[in-house]
């Protein structure tokens, strides 16, 4: 979506009105607009939109515009200058990276990511020649630089790590990345734009997973990607020639001289990604994204307040090995938390039951409310074992490095009544011996 943000004052309004702006008679609601070509008048008119001339419609495997208005309100929350929309979070993140980087090329990245985006990276864009070296969140400043290359395109991790639950300090990966002159690609699903902005953190390019609290209710896959507008491509042009050199599939087209630092790296990720490997959004889905964004703001007060009491009641429990949640002052991110998030974090938390995997198989069973399923973050309380499930790929070695150990258990606090979720763990708990 080569677009602009459109930001309100304030986040909470930019949820029920970013990016979409009804004229006289128009719908109230974004449209949806299921169709997947448009008509035109004449084949110049056409031609104008596929040399990337004009603005429009003609296809929607590259654009629509009910995910274009969905993208303008994601851009609007988190404050940058372009955005689209993808068919999943697994394939913005490929974008993100793929965009900027070919076969030869390297990549910084935190070691603690969600089990399928390591498998990405790791296994699948080796394949394709790209290299990564993936350091720890927490690594000292001499390894973090040590990691960079000659060849180092870019940088990536998550606000918030799934599941291991990682707060990633972004301004002290950001000051690394730029000090190197590449940008860094920052994944916000877990926290969301509305309990933090990496942008406002000196981060380049957001990725998410829509399939989560955006969309809420687990209704829709989905993902996006918004560009800061900031990364100076020029100042860097050896290192980004797809961006600073002729594209010939578009008839020499520079594309950060062309759309200059707000709309170079979407429009390429557009007009070349989404082109050639179509991992397009259902206008449906989209705008399924695009209502539960409207009640983000207040979805999301209500899951971090819900997972709050939830971590504090697991950290006194006698059958509890250990609880993760950075929300709670024993936590080793909470001060960094408490400033890149000061009003919340999110409504996932990690912990161990004691008795290792079989006591924890034991416990998940035993739930009433809370239900076993791959998902994560929407309005029902669920949980899940990552390293039999999402995580089920990585060696022991690899599980460590990204922070899941064996006994590891996932739990997505939901907005139901807080005292039945604390009621139904408790209940499960007694099970254990």
């Amino acid at each position: 979506m080569k677009g602009k943000n459109n930001a309100m004052s304030r986040i909470g309004t930019d949820c029920v009105h970013g990016g979409y702006t009804p004229k006289n008679g128009e719908p109230r609601q974004i449209p949806i607009i299921q169709s997947t070509t448009f008509k035109y008048d004449s084949s110049e008119d056409m031609g104008r939109l596929f040399d990337l001339e004009a603005s429009g419609y003609f296809y929607s495997r590259l654009q629509n515009p009910t995910n274009d208005y969905v993208a303008a309100r994601i851009c609007a929350l988190e404050g940058g200058s372009a955005a689209m929309l993808t068919a999943s979070g697994q394939a913005a993140n490929f974008f993100a990276v793929f965009n900027l980087c070919g076969a030869g090329d390297h990549v910084v990245c935190s070691s603690a990511i969600y089990g399928g985006t390591y498998n990405l990276f790791n296994v699948t864009m080796r394949k394709m020649g790209i290299d990564f070296t993936f350091v720890t969140p927490d690594c000292p400043d001499e390894t973090l630089k040590a990691a960079f290359r000659p060849n180092t395109k870019a940088v990536f991790g998550e606000t918030i790590s799934n599941p291991s639950l990682a707060v990633l300090d972004l301004e002290r990966f950001a000051k690394a990345a730029h000090d190197h002159g590449v940008p860094i690609i920052i994944d916000n699903t877990f926290p969301t734009p509305v309990n933090c902005r990496p942008i406002e953190w000196g981060v380049d390019i957001v990725t998410h997973s829509t399939t989560k609290y955006m969309d809420g209710h687990a209704s829709g896959v989905g993902g996006a990607l918004v560009d800061a507008g900031r990364f100076d491509w020029f100042a860097h042009a050896a290192k980004f020639p797809g961006l600073t050199t002729p594209d010939e599939s578009y008839h020499g087209l520079v594309y950060a001289e062309r759309f200059g630092l707000g709309g170079a790296f979407i429009t390429k990720a557009t007009a070349q990604l989404m082109r050639d490997f179509g991992a397009a959004p259902s206008p449906h889905n989209s705008y399924l994204v695009g209502l539960g964004l409207e009640s983000l703001q207040v979805r999301m007060e209500r899951h971090c307040k819900n997972a709050q009491a939830v971590a504090e009641f697991l950290e006194k429990h006698e059958r509890i090995a250990w609880v993760n949640y950075c929300g709670l002052p024993a936590n080793r991110y909470y001060a960094l938390a408490r400033k890149l998030m000061p009003n919340g974090s999110c409504g996932v938390i990690s912990f161990g039951v004691r008795g290792g995997r079989a006591a924890a198989e034991v416990f998940m069973k035993a739930l009433r409310v809370a239900i076993i399923a791959t998902h994560v973050a929407d309005a029902r309380t669920c949980v899940l074992h990552p390293a039999n499930a999402t995580h089920r790929q990585l060696s022991e070695d690899a599980l460590i490095s990204a922070g899941v150990p064996g006994d590891l258990v996932r739990l997505s606090v939901g907005i139901e009544d807080a005292a039945d979720i604390i009621e139904d763990l408790d209940q499960a708990l007694f099970f254990v011996r």
